[in-house]
C-alpha cells in the first residue's frame, strides 16, 4: 500500500516510548533532590549533583522530556485520526523527534555543569533555545499542515487545544528567550529589572497554562471519550471552555509577583484574571467527568479510565487552589513556602502525569495491533501506588507550607519574630521525609509502566494502519 494511505504510527510510537523513558529519568531525579532536602549529605560533595544543579534538570526532564514527548505522541496520533489523513511531512515529523531528543540530551549535559540562564523553566542557554525554536517550527508545520490537508470538514475540539498550545508556546519561547550571547555558554537577557521579572512570569505561568493545561486538555477531549466509549458530554461547552481558557490564561502571570517591585495594578490584574480562570477550568473538568454518564461502572474494571478520571479530579483541585493562592491576602501566607510546591505537584503529578499515563496506556497497544497492554493488573498496581504517592506528597507539603507561613510571620508582643528561620526548617524536616516516600512511590509506579510497556512492545512491529477509504474518497 502507498504510505499516503496509511497513518504514520512510527513517530507516534517513538514519542510514546520516549515519554515513558524520560518519565522514569525525570522522576528519579525528583526523588534524588527530594531526598537531598531531607538529607543534604546525599549530594556527596559533588558539584554536579548539588540541589541547585539537579533541580532545573528535574523540571526540564518532567516538563519538556516526559510532558512534551507525551504531547507530541498524542497530538500526532489525534490529528491524524480526526483529520483522516497521514501527517503532513514524514521527514519533518522525524526531525521533530530526533531534534527534541537532542534538546533533552543537551539539557542533561549542560544543566549539571552549571550552564544556565537562571530563569524558571527557561534555564537552557541560547544555542539550545535556538534548536528548540527550529524543532517547534517544524512541529507547527507538521501539525497545521495536517489540519489544512484534512479530509474531514470539521476540526475536532482536541485539535483546537493542541493548536493553541503549539502557537502560544512559539510566542512565549521567542519573546522570553530574547537575549544577547556573550559566549557559547553564556548570554544576558534582553530585559532588565522588573520588566525581566514580568516577562519571565508571563512566560512561566503560561508554560503551565498552555503546555501543562491546554495541551493535556487535548488528550482529555480525545482519549476519555474513546476509553469510556461515550461522546463528549457537551460539545458546546468544550468550545466555550476553549475560548474562555486561552483568552484568560495569558493575563494571569503577575500573580507570581505579589508584594514585589511590580506595579500594584499589574499584580491586581494578574489576581483578577486568575480568579476568572476558575470558571473555564471547572467547566472543562465537569465536561470531562460528565462524559462518563452511563459508564461509571467501567471504573471498577478499567484502570486506564481510573487514571483519566482521577487526573480530572486533580485538575479541579489545582485549578481551584491556584486562583485562591493568587488572592493577595492568601498569597501573603503561601508565598515562598512549600504550599506552592504542593500546588505545583498536585497539578503536575496528579493532573498532567495521570492524563499522560492514561493516554499512553491507550496508545501503546494500538500502535502494535493489540487491544490492551501486556498486563491490566500492572496498570491497576501503577494507579494505586501512584495515587497514594501523590496524596502523601501533596498532603505533606500542604501541612509544611501552611506551618512555614504561620511560623515566619508569628511575632512576640514586643514585635520581634517568635521563631528563627532555622526553627522553621527544623519543623519542616518530617514532612520532607514523607515527601521522599510519596515521590518514591510515584517513581516506582513509573517503573512498573516501563516494564509493562516493554512487555507490550517487545517482538512486535509497528502496525500498518490504513486510512479509511471513505475519508480518502471525500
Amino acid at each position: 500500500m502507498e504510505p499516503a494511505l496509511n497513518y504514520n504510527y512510527k513517530v507516534v510510537k517513538q514519542f510514546a516510548v520516549a515519554t515513558v523513558i524520560w518519565g522514569i529519568v525525570g522522576m528519579l531525579v525528583g526523588v534524588i533532590i527530594a531526598a537531598q532536602l531531607a538529607w543534604p549529605a546525599l549530594n556527596l560533595d559533588i558539584p554536579w549533583l548539588t540541589y541547585g544543579r539537579l533541580r532545573p534538570l528535574h523540571t526540564n526532564a518532567v516538563i519538556f522530556a516526559f510532558g512534551i514527548c507525551g504531547l507530541f505522541a498524542t497530538s500526532y496520533y489525534v490529528v491524524q485520526r480526526t483529520c483522516q489523513v497521514r501527517l503532513f511531512s514524514d521527514k519533518l515529523a522525524a526531525f521533530t523527534f530526533w531534534g527534541w531528543q537532542a534538546v533533552i540530551v543537551l539539557a542533561v549535559v549542560t544543566l549539571p555543569m552549571g550552564y544556565t540562564r537562571g530563569k524558571e523553566y527557561a534555564e537552557l542557554e541560547w544555542p539550545i533555545t535556538i534548536l528548540i525554536a527550529l524543532v517547534w517550527i517544524a512541529y507547527a508545520v507538521v501539525f497545521f499542515g495536517t489540519l489544512i490537508t484534512r479530509k474531514v470538514k470539521h476540526i475536532y475540539v482536541a485539535n483546537w487545544f493542541f493548536g493553541a498550545y503549539i502557537l502560544a508556546v512559539t510566542i512565549l519561547h521567542v519573546v522570553q528567550g530574547a537575549s544577547m550571547p556573550a559566549s557559547l555558554t553564556k548570554s544576558y537577557s534582553a530585559y532588565t529589572g522588573v520588566q525581566d521579572a514580568m516577562i519571565q512570569w508571563w512566560y512561566g505561568h503560561n508554560a503551565v497554562g498552555f503546555i501543562l493545561t491546554a495541551g493535556y486538555l487535548g488528550m482529555v477531549y480525545y482519549f476519555i471519550p474513546k476509553q469510556a466509549e461515550r461522546p463528549v458530554y457537551s460539545y458546546r461547552l468544550s468550545i466555550v471552555h476553549f475560548w474562555a481558557l486561552i483568552f484568560t490564561y495569558m493575563w494571569a502571570g503577575p500573580h507570581h509577583l505579589h508584594y514585589t517591585a511590580l506595579p500594584d495594578w499589574t499584580q491586581s490584574v494578574g489576581m483578577v484574571f486568575s480568579l476568572v480562570l476558575l470558571a473555564p477550568s471547572w467547566g472543562g473538568m465537569i465536561n470531562g467527568m460528565m462524559t462518563l454518564s452511563g459508564a461509571w461502572h467501567k471504573l471498577r474494571t478499567d484502570p486506564i479510565l481510573k487514571f483519566m478520571i482521577v487526573s480530572l479530579s486533580f485538575y479541579g483541585i489545582a485549578t481551584f487552589e491556584g486562583p485562591m493562592m493568587s488572592i493577595k491576602t492568601i498569597n501573603a501566607l503561601s508565598h515562598y513556602t512549600d504550599w506552592t510546591v504542593a500546588h505545583v505537584h498536585g497539578g503536575a503529578l496528579g493532573w498532567v502525569g495521570f492524563i499522560t499515563m492514561g493516554s499512553i496506556y491507550y496508545l501503546i497497544p494500538r500502535l502494535v495491533g493489540e487491544q490492551k497492554m501486556y498486563s491490566v493488573k500492572l496498570i491497576d498496581l501503577h494507579f494505586w501506588v501512584a495515587t497514594i504517592g501523590v496524596v502523601l506528597y501533596i498532603a505533606a507539603m500542604w501541612i509544611a507550607g501552611v506551618m512555614q507561613g504561620l511560623m515566619w510571620r508569628a511575632v512576640n508582643p514586643d514585635g520581634t519574630l517568635t521563631y528563627t528561620f532555622v526553627e522553621g526548617v527544623k519543623a519542616t524536616y518530617p514532612y520532607y521525609a514523607v515527601r521522599v516516600l510519596g515521590g518514591f512511590m510515584y517513581f516506582s509506579g513509573m517503573c512498573v509502566m516501563g516494564y509493562n510497556t516493554w512487555m507490550t512492545l517487545r517482538h512486535r512491529a509497528t502496525v500498518t494502519a490504513p486510512i479509511p477509504a471513505l475519508a480518502a474518497a471525500h
